[in-house]
């Protein structure tokens, strides 16, 4: 018994060292850290469209400590005082004064912020948000007669103004020195009977300057079979690499700078010496385009590419549907280097592939795949080519150009990514500059950027839609997409970005699909061009403007 009792004493002793040990261990607690926001009671990573005086809640791991919020919180990109308070776990910031309009903003909780128990914040957090549109107009109201001749003057700057001074021809963008491009090249002979007829420029210096531009084409600048690359020196005429494979002939860009030389041709129709001339060289260049080579050893097929060191390495066939139908149109109309209509329908059309007829919104869409892809390929076949009644086995064109825009638009309208601004007036998805490098955009694509020329290129097929467009771009928006140049390249107002840069095939289609819209010019102009007729019915298409 004595030792029993012995016993039971000495666990008891033992225990008590046991607990009193574990009572003397510090008790570990999670960390102190941040777990989420809402702003104006939007909840996503970086919400848009956010009020000039919004409320911010910012959730914690623990209860705060009251006395430490002030001191560690910072609005970035705004000078003001903060009104700040805790609710528990959770930060409760408003600014005291307005925010900008379409501005990003960061708010920082650093380390500084303690919980209920003095321990400070594991780790800095902070979250991006962006404020809303300013609604007001910001420039003055005039009549869409005169807003539309202020585009084309603005935007015909580009390549009147920028034009590069040796040769004349248009360069690749705003920064590109004496790299110039030879589809927008194309795109800039186009606009110059725009620029005659509205009064920018004279009959005389737009001879002048057609006269320069063709001199360096057919004197000075690089040819391979006949077709130009895509960048040359507007100095020397060399080749300028558009990439490491593609340093020789790009038929497709080749193919828009003819069409913009046809148009001159068939403007400057004069009996004077110069315009003679001037048309004379058009067809020593025209004629010199060695479209059939480009079958490739004879292919029912076209080849985009073709360079003297690396040959067909680009191995780019031309199918549609994109914005290559100019480069068929042409190779078939060609009096010296003509192609066979197989070609066309083989190649091009995919023997019927090229054909879509599903519908997207509601609307049928007659050719390509899935929702059409970038504006563009509405754009640069049609500068000259007319759609109007345009019709051949495949395809009415202008329910193919019209279905495309509108589709587009519905999309933004639609607008399943749920970025901020899209809607009725804001929309139009191309390639352009984007605020990460450039892309092409599109429904199948879409990064948030709106490029303008999507919706005023589409102005002759959607012109309510288009001009509603153009109203919110200039009015709404105003010198922050509005410059000397016309309107930049392309914005964001989901991440309140603008392109300080404007294009060459962006610039282009502006100037000359509103001309068309107005006055049907540059389609009259290329559609009287008589091998145009013969290469287009011989292909099988039927138009009431040939």
């Amino acid at each position: 018994m004595k030792r029993l009792l012995v016993n039971i004493a000495a666990i008891f002793v033992f225990s008590m060292l046991i607990f009193s040990c574990k009572k003397e261990q510090p008790i570990e607690l999670p960390d102190f850290v941040g777990l989420s926001a809402t702003i104006d009671d939007i909840s996503k990573i970086t919400p848009t469209g956010i009020s000039l005086r919004p409320k911010i809640s910012i959730h914690f791991s623990s209860g705060i400590l009251s006395t430490s919020a002030s001191s560690a919180i910072r609005l970035e990109g705004y000078s003001g005082q903060l009104n700040v308070s805790v609710s528990d776990s959770t930060l409760l910031i408003q600014p005291e004064g307005d925010l900008a309009y379409l501005e990003k903003y960061r708010i920082v909780v650093t380390e500084k912020l303690k919980s209920i128990d003095d321990r400070p914040l594991k780790k800095a957090v902070s979250y991006e948000f962006y404020t809303l549109l300013d609604p007001s107009d910001k420039l003055p109201r005039i009549d869409d007669a005169a807003l539309l001749d202020s585009v084309q003057r603005r935007t015909f700057r580009y390549f009147w103004e920028f034009g590069h001074p040796v040769s004349g021809l248009a360069r690749e963008r705003n920064s590109s020195g004496d790299l110039v491009t030879s589809g927008g090249s194309g795109f800039g002979m186009m606009a110059i009977p725009v620029g005659i007829e509205r009064g920018f420029i004279t009959r005389r210096q737009g001879l002048d300057r057609a006269t320069q531009s063709v001199d360096f084409l057919l004197n000075k600048a690089d040819r391979f079979h006949g077709a130009f690359p895509h960048w040359l020196s507007g100095t020397t005429g060399k080749v300028i690499p558009f990439s490491s494979n593609d340093n020789g002939a790009d038929l497709v860009e080749t193919s828009f700078l003819i069409a913009g030389l046809l148009t001159l041709r068939e403007y400057f129709d004069g009996q004077q010496a110069e315009e003679v001339e001037l048309r004379r060289d058009i067809d020593s260049i025209w004629q010199g385009v060695e479209w059939d080579w480009f079958r490739r050893d004879g292919k029912d097929i076209l080849y985009w590419h073709w360079s003297p060191d690396k040959g067909w390495s680009m191995n780019l066939p031309i199918s549609g549907w994109n914005e290559c139908l100019i480069t068929y149109i042409l190779a078939a109309s060609s009096p010296a280097h003509g192609i066979p209509p197989e070609v066309y329908h083989r190649g091009w059309a995919s023997n019927g592939g090229i054909v879509n007829n599903q519908q997207a919104y509601g609307i049928n869409l007659p050719l390509g795949s899935g929702t059409g892809g970038p504006l563009f390929f509405e754009h640069y076949s049609f500068l000259g080519i007319d759609p109007r009644g345009l019709k051949d086995q495949y395809a009415d064109y202008w329910e193919q150009v019209r279905a495309h825009t509108l589709i587009n638009r519905a999309y933004c309208i639609a607008n399943p990514r749920h970025y901020y601004g899209y809607g009725p007036e804001c929309w139009g998805l191309t390639a352009g500059d984007v605020y990460n490098g450039y892309t092409a955009s599109s429904p199948a694509n879409d990064v948030s950027v709106i490029g303008p020329t999507a919706a005023l290129s589409s102005m002759p097929y959607t012109p309510e839609e288009s001009l509603d467009a153009l109203h919110f771009f200039y009015y709404k928006l105003g010198d922050r997409l509005w410059g000397k140049m016309g309107f930049y390249d392309g914005f964001s107002l989901d991440r309140a970005w603008f392109a300080e840069s404007t294009l060459a095939i962006d610039q282009g289609p502006i100037v000359i699909m509103i001309e068309n819209y107005r006055t049907a010019l540059i389609w009259n102009l290329l559609m009287k061009a008589p091998e145009i007729k013969a290469g287009m019915e011989k292909l099988g298409f039927e138009s009431p403007h040939f």
